[in-house]
C-alpha cells in the first residue's frame, strides 16, 4: 500500500538526519507522466536538518532506496519517489541555471536531467500533485525566483489539474 510506503518513508527520515516538521495529507493523483504506470499518492513535508541540500538529496535517494527504488529510466515507474523542492530561498546552482531548467520544453524534460542539483525544483509552479499538498505545509512559501507563493501558483493552475489531486479517505 503506497499510503504505508510513505509513512514508512517519513519515519526513515530521523536516521538520516532529517526532522520532519510537518506532513500534509496523503492524495491520491493521476500518473505523472501518463501512462508511466498506476495512479500515486502524493503528500509534503516539512524538513528541518543541519545538512547541506546536496546530502538531504542523497539522504532521500537513501530512503527511497530502502523501499525498493531504483532509478533505471527518467519518470518511469516507481515504488517512492522523494523530491527536495526548495531549501528557504536558496536558489541552485544559480538563478541563470534554474530558469534554464524551469523553463525547459516539455519533449526535453523527458530526455534530459541535470548533473547538478535545482533549486527550487524546476517543475514546482507546473505540477497540482505537488502544490495541493504542499498547499498544507507551506502555503506562504514564496518561490525566490517568480516570487509567487505556493497557495498563488497552485491557483494559477487549471482547475482539472487541482480537482484530480484528491485527499486520499
Amino acid at each position: 500500500m503506497p499510503e504505508h510506503t510513505l509513512t514508512a518513508a517519513l519515519s526513515d527520515c530521523a536516521e538520516e538526519g532529517l526532522h520532519v516538521v510537518r506532513v500534509s495529507k496523503f492524495y491520491d493523483t493521476p500518473c505523472f507522466p501518463a501512462g508511466a504506470g498506476p495512479d500515486y499518492v502524493n503528500a509534503a513535508a516539512v524538513l528541518q536538518s543541519d545538512l547541506p541540500p546536496v546530502a538531504v538529496l542523497k539522504a532521500l535517494h537513501r530512503i527511497e532506496a530502502r523501499h525498493g527504488r531504483s532509478r533505471n529510466k527518467r519518470w518511469g515507474m516507481r515504488t517512492l519517489d522523494m523530491d527536495l523542492l526548495a531549501a528557504g530561498d536558496l536558489v541552485l546552482p544559480d538563478a541563470a541555471s534554474q530558469a534554464r531548467w524551469r523553463d525547459l520544453p516539455p519533449e526535453q524534460q523527458i530526455r534530459c536531467s541535470p548533473s547538478k542539483l535545482i533549486l527550487p525544483h524546476p517543475r514546482l509552479q507546473d505540477r497540482a500533485f505537488v502544490l495541493v499538498p504542499l498547499c498544507d505545509v507551506a502555503p506562504d512559501w514564496v518561490h525566490p525566483v517568480t516570487g509567487k507563493s505556493v497557495a498563488q501558483m497552485c491557483a494559477a493552475l487549471p482547475a482539472s489539474d487541482t480537482e484530480a489531486v484528491k485527499p486520499r479517505e
